[in-house]
């Protein structure tokens, strides 16, 4: 168990490297468009973010960094992807999550051991698939970008690939000033952007068993059964509350034709499972639209991925042990499967530790700052679902404010792998049991 927990421990040191080496990169003055030093906080804040794939920002990305700049953040949210993804899914392995790769996973589970060779195979198919899919969006988007806008060729391949890379990794960092508010009524653009965010939000276990066996519903793990089905779900949900909400509302969607307010409800409904691209402004949004967005950003996409929130599988097995209790049935079940006790324990511990982050995140900012409560409960629940979208107040903060922001980051980004797969392997058992007593609830 020891040598387990080693590499549990390590990630949150290397994701702390990686966030202090691109401060010190991005504090230098190469990094900013005008040459001066920026304040440390300021570097420290985006390398968090960028690091956390997250998309805070607390100075515009395309104009106050040069391309040296940009460049950095492009390199840090790339690393920080690729390492959640290969992380979350080695762990996952460990935990005996059991993403297929081969028949005796299950065995070497057993004996709390992987191979290298099955690390080798997880680390070359998450390497394979980032690669193409990057590299396909990346050529969309150019292309667009110089056929439809005029982009010279290295411009257009320059936004193509940030964007491609950014959306890959769910970063949501944008090198437009107003992200995608640019291509509204684009689908050439949005559409691609929105399914490369998708798929990396169904995380790796889910593109393994979708590659080995395709549409197959019945060949399909219990977690990718709860991941696919749960991710329609919540899409299909997001876009009509979105597209009701806002339909009439003259700042977002009211002013569109119909295509339009349809291609952008959808795209809204994608980006708070933790993308961060905006082609509308949220700050513009009806409070009962962003209530909508806390739901959506708070549980978040799929395990072992780029996408945050508490994940999908964690609030099914919740709303599995409500509904059973509810319906006074022995065992939460679904799927034709039932869930075991460690598992409805891991669930509520996530839950209640995120909760209690966000709860007392967002009431000390309010109590340091004058802005709007929904502003600042938004934004530590994007924070620490590593969303990246914003009312825009994220440079309204103070110092104290952002090293708030800066922590919901990190934990929420690397805080949840590490705390989710140390409960799945579990402690030590006691070698005695108190006797039973059961207070009344409720």
């Amino acid at each position: 168990m020891t040598a387990l927990r080693d590499p549990i421990r390590l990630i949150p040191a290397l994701f702390l490297t990686a966030i202090a080496l691109g401060t010190l990169l991005l504090w230098l003055p190469i990094s900013t468009a005008d040459g001066t030093q920026t304040a440390f906080l300021t570097a420290l804040f985006t390398s968090t973010s960028a690091v956390a794939v997250t998309g805070l920002i607390v100075v515009d990305t395309a104009a106050y960094w040069s391309p040296f700049g940009q460049g950095v953040i492009l390199v840090l949210f790339q690393i920080g992807g690729f390492g959640i993804m290969t992380a979350a899914s080695l762990f996952g392995l460990m935990a005996g999550r059991g993403f297929g790769l081969r028949d005796r996973i299950a065995t070497q589970v057993e004996r709390s051991r992987l191979e290298v060779g099955d690390a080798r195979s997880v680390l070359k198919l998450v390497l394979a698939i980032t690669l193409i899919v990057e590299a396909a969006l990346a050529a969309i988007l150019t292309g667009r970008f110089m056929l439809s806008y005029n982009f010279p060729f290295g411009e257009a391949l320059w936004h193509g690939t940030f964007h491609a890379i950014s959306a890959f990794n769910n970063a949501g960092f944008s090198s437009f000033s107003d992200s995608v508010m640019g291509f509204q009524s684009d689908a050439v653009i949005l559409l691609p952007i929105m399914l490369a965010v998708v798929l990396t939000a169904l995380g790796f276990p889910v593109m393994q068993d979708l590659r080995h066996h395709g549409v197959s519903w019945r060949r399909w793990t219990l977690h990718t059964k709860i991941t696919v089905s749960g991710t329609a779900g919540l899409l299909l949900g997001g876009f009509l509350a979105i597209l009701a909400m806002e339909w009439a509302n003259p700042d977002t969607l009211g002013s569109m034709s119909v295509g339009a307010k349809i291609l952008n409800a959808a795209f809204h409904s994608v980006m708070p499972r933790t993308a961060g691209f905006n082609s509308l402004d949220v700050g513009a949004f009806h409070d009962e639209t962003l209530m909508a967005n806390y739901f959506l950003m708070f549980i978040g996409g799929g395990s072992a991925g780029t996408a945050g929130g508490i994940k999908i599988t964690t609030f099914a097995v919740l709303l599995a042990v409500v509904l059973s209790e509810v319906l006074r049935r022995k065992d939460a079940d679904v799927f034709g499967r039932r869930f075991g006790h460690a598992v409805e324990r891991q669930a509520l511990t996530v839950v209640v530790l995120a909760g209690s982050l966000i709860f007392g995140a967002t009431t000390y900012l309010a109590m340091i700052t004058p802005l709007a409560f929904e502003d600042l409960l938004f934004e530590s629940i994007s924070a620490f679902s590593t969303v990246g979208l914003s009312t825009g107040v994220t440079a309204e903060l103070p110092p104290a404010g952002q090293i708030v922001i800066i922590a919901l980051m990190f934990i929420g980004r690397v805080g949840t792998i590490t705390v989710a797969t140390a409960l799945a392997l579990g402690g030590e058992p006691r070698p005695f049991r108190y006797p039973e007593e059961n207070p009344i609830v409720g």
